[in-house]
């Protein structure tokens, strides 16, 4: 591990739509340099390019352009053009899906049973469970690394997969799980070529690299310990252009022949009357695979991409240390935030196996998941630490995430579960109140970093989840009111008074609701957060909701924020407060407000005119001190001034 700080000098200058952001969602995309889009804007401004399949000059330039970048990426990804080929795609999931129906229409012609077998491990992504439906059920989830290993070596048979069938198969697995950041074995593609099991001969390996190719380099040095396939998108290596790719063995390209589909520019010869036939085009892998026109103005700029990358980071592996830093930075201030009963704040998902984790940037990217709990072991919901971390104008992911088996690994979730969520109207991207079901989550706040990526990210983002989650348990909050002609909210019938508001684990949570109404859903799935806009009304010595004035929090839970003062008492003089809400008299007070209490002068002063308060323009400091004073009391919360 070790920190860049180069980045930390050019990022203003090179990434100055993240001036004043934090942007911890890099497992999406990444973000784009500035002299990404100059040079690519000067390339299309200084050049003339055509349809690729035409034969005129600006044509013959696209093509030249294409075949150029297609080695280069070749290159950047360390797969020698001799034993790779590179299909360009739309994405990853493209790319997959390209692979699926090879195998489907291949099976469909060579197969008994006219289908394919498709194991897959569960921390794939969505897309890479996807193909499991063209195999008419012959599918496996493999539950873990172990199953894995364990079938690769024949320890263990799989249902509806014979040790001597000849079915063509597929064994998919991703090289990073886009929940967790956990990297997965790649040794599986070469264990599985040098078996000599028959089910295993005709069965191939498909990679699913997206997320391992955002901040590692990917090793194809050997071609007979590399994938048969694999697949990624390059908007999560640069920001930009939104472009995907197939790396195919060559040795295993054979395959995708079968594919029955054909676009523009995949055939050489093509007939529709009166017979149908067709040639297609086998020059080379690619040509036969990549339908209809390329994007070649993308496949431009990723040219562009790949060269200013390489000037502003030099190497992929610097890039890779560099985030490994940041991420054991994340996961160690994430893991040590506790409440104030010593419960943790963060629950974290990663390989239990793992003693030392976030530490090897060969088992774990820059990702880290996980869910927040309240001091009483409940969940928040990861929709509101995702809204409120926006308003704070910090950047995460929070969902499923398009990972099932993930979630229901990490999460110990039942098929059941996820059933009683779907009647319950849980939905992929609309949670809408069942983030939580049955007291658990359905899904994770998730966190990740890319290239780009400096220490102040980090820091505010830790600094943000002190500020917001974090429950000091057993302190009570006092709010001292102005008079009631200028704060009419804050009064009871005997007039205004001190508000005493308990925080989470004392006062009921139900009994406090945000005023801002981007965040309003069930109140007890709400924590009881810093820097929130609520509104109070006394009725019986019981705070209550009013929408009519709004109020703002300081550093330490509640307070009327504009020209107020927070007290924090103790339990003892809790007890003496609770005593006076219940019409205790003067006597009932501990000795020191008595004494307080007995000066001439105040006896002189009605109750409300007496209460402690700051007048517009005068320093908060002194408010501070008359409270203070008034109250008796040793622990004072810093008020704020209006603001």
């Amino acid at each position: 591990m070790a920190y860049n700080r180069q980045v930390e000098a050019f990022r203003e200058e090179e990434y100055p739509m993240m001036k004043g952001k934090t942007y911890l969602d890099h497992a999406g995309t990444t973000v784009y340099a500035k002299s990404l889009i100059d040079k690519f804007s000067k390339e299309m401004v200084g050049n003339l390019f055509g349809n690729p399949h035409s034969a005129s000059a600006p044509a013959q330039l696209s093509g030249h352009v294409v075949d150029s970048v297609r080695e280069k990426a070749l290159r950047f990804l360390g797969a020698d053009p001799a034993h790779f080929d590179l299909v360009f795609t739309a994405n990853a999931t493209a790319a997959i899906k390209l692979v699926a129906e090879s195998f489907r229409d291949l099976a469909l012609e060579s197969s008994t049973s006219g289908s394919f077998w498709y194991g897959y491990h569960k921390d794939a992504h969505t897309s890479l469970v996807g193909p499991r439906e063209h195999t008419n059920r012959q599918h496996h989830c493999f539950t873990s690394d172990q199953e894995v290993e364990d079938w690769l070596l024949g320890y263990r048979s799989l249902p509806g997969r014979r040790e001597d069938d000849e079915t063509p198969g597929i064994l998919a697995f991703p090289g990073q799980s886009n929940m967790t950041g956990r990297r997965l074995p790649l040794s599986w593609s070469k264990k599985l070529r040098r078996s000599t099991r028959i089910s295993h001969q005709n069965t191939y390996s498909l990679l699913d690299a997206a997320g391992l190719a955002t901040t590692t380099q990917l090793d194809f040095s050997d071609p007979d310990a590399s994938p048969d396939f694999t697949v990624l998108s390059f908007y999560k290596i640069f920001g930009f252009p939104d472009l995907g790719a197939l790396i195919v063995r060559r040795k295993s390209a054979h395959i995708l022949t079968w594919r029955k589909y054909f676009g523009g520019g995949t055939v050489s010869s093509l007939t529709v009357i009166h017979e149908a036939s067709y040639h297609r085009k086998d020059a080379t892998i690619h040509d036969g695979l990549e339908d209809g026109t390329l994007p070649f103005h993308s496949i431009i700029a990723l040219g562009c991409a790949i060269d200013v990358h390489h000037n502003l980071y030099g190497s992929m592996a610097n890039i890779s240390k560099h985030t490994m830093f940041l991420t054991h930075r994340l996961y160690e201030g994430l893991s040590n935030i506790r409440h104030s009963n010593g419960r943790p704040v963060c629950e974290i998902y990663h390989d239990a196996t793992n003693t030392h984790p976030y530490t090897d940037a060969a088992i774990q990217g820059a990702t880290v998941a996980f869910n927040i709990l309240r001091s009483d072991g409940s969940y928040v919901s990861y929709s509101t630490v995702e809204r409120l971390a926006n308003q704070k104008d910090i950047y995460v992911r929070a969902g499923g995430l398009c990972n099932p088996g993930g979630i229901a690994s990490y999460l110990k979730v039942a098929p059941w579960h996820f059933k009683r969520a779907w009647s319950a109207g849980h939905r992929c991207s609309e949670s809408d109140n069942t983030e939580i079901i049955n007291g658990k989550p359905t899904g994770v706040v998730r966190a990740s970093l890319g290239a780009m990526s400096i220490l102040s990210d980090v820091d505010i983002f830790l600094a943000f989840m002190l500020e917001t989650f974090v429950e000091d348990i057993g302190q009570t909050v006092i709010i001292t009111a102005q008079p009631r002609k200028t704060l009419p909210i804050l009064r009871s019938q005997e007039g205004v008074g001190p508000v005493v508001v308990k925080v989470p684990g004392n006062w009921p949570i139900r009994e406090l609701f945000p005023v801002n109404t981007e965040l309003e859903q069930n109140s007890r799935e709400q924590p009881l957060r810093r820097y929130e806009m609520y509104s109070y009304e006394i009725d019986r010595g019981r705070p209550r909701t009013s929408h009519s004035t709004t109020y703002h929090s300081p550093v330490h839970h509640l307070s009327t924020g504009s020209n107020d003062s927070a007290i924090v008492m103790s339990a003892t003089e809790v007890k003496y407060w609770d005593d006076i809400n219940k019409g205790g008299a003067h006597e009932t007070w501990p000795g020191k407000w008595e004494r307080r209490h007995s000066n001439e002068n105040e006896k002189a002063k009605s109750k409300s005119e007496s209460w402690p308060t700051e007048e517009k323009g005068k320093n908060p400091e002194k408010t501070l001190s008359k409270a203070k004073s008034f109250w008796g009391l040793n622990k004072v919360v810093k008020g704020r001034t209006k603001g």
